[in-house]
């Protein structure tokens, strides 16, 4: 039975996507080119595609078929784009507790996420490697059902990158979360995934193969 099966068309101007997947692992990995579709996937997936047709279902659960659709904040989704989108105003404490999470689970991520020391700053007060770690801390927090990362780890150096990389990885064997990881890094495919899609240029899917069991 497939962890997760998408299904959609979705136009965007005179283009139209097909994106297409039947993936058995709930370690996935999606690659390719820029442009091919990768966060357009990963947009249908956290609901905020209001155009996308088709149908959508993850873990068992439908999120979309038909006039069915999941609002968005009802999809148990925890979503880090590459903007990190963090609230501007508000400390790196209060951005890792907007899901409700206790300051002891908290300041347990953030120490976990080596930005312990930056809970009192705002976000225009943090690097892009920075913001990108609290906004993965955030979407950890809200103990989400379904994990999308568009390339999370960016803006990190080698060895900041496979630290919170392994965080990653050690949080979602435990809760046994559905992951589906948008990079360009081989690394990060053989870290964390256990199956890889390739899109194409033209909008497609491709299964790329099974990646090396991180665990």
């Amino acid at each position: 039975m497939a962890e997760l099966s998408v299904d959609v068309t979705l136009a965007r101007g005179a283009r139209v996507w097909h994106l297409q997947i039947a993936a058995s692992s709930r370690r996935i990995g999606i690659a390719g080119p820029s442009g091919s579709g990768k966060t357009t996937l990963l947009r249908v997936l956290a609901g905020l595609e209001r155009d996308a047709q088709g149908r959508v279902e993850a873990r068992g659960r439908v999120l979309q078929d038909g006039a069915t659709r999941v609002p968005v904040w009802e999809r148990r989704v925890g979503w880090v784009p590459q903007e990190a989108m963090l609230f501007p105003h508000a400390s790196v404490d209060k951005n890792l507790r907007w899901s409700g999470a206790s300051a002891e689970a908290a300041e347990s991520m953030a120490r976990a996420l080596s930005v312990e020391h930056l809970r009192d700053r705002q976000p225009r007060h943090l690097s892009g490697g920075e913001r990108q770690r609290v906004a993965l801390g955030r979407a950890l927090l809200s103990e989400p059902e379904i994990l999308l990362l568009d390339e999370p780890f960016s803006a990190l150096d080698p060895e900041l990158r496979e630290r919170t990389a392994g965080e990653v990885d050690a949080w979602c064997a435990e809760r046994d979360t559905l992951l589906v990881l948008v990079t360009h890094h081989a690394s990060d495919l053989t870290r964390l995934c256990t199956e890889t899609w390739r899109a194409r240029s033209d909008g497609t899917f491709s299964q790329d193969g099974a990646a090396q069991d991180p665990r």
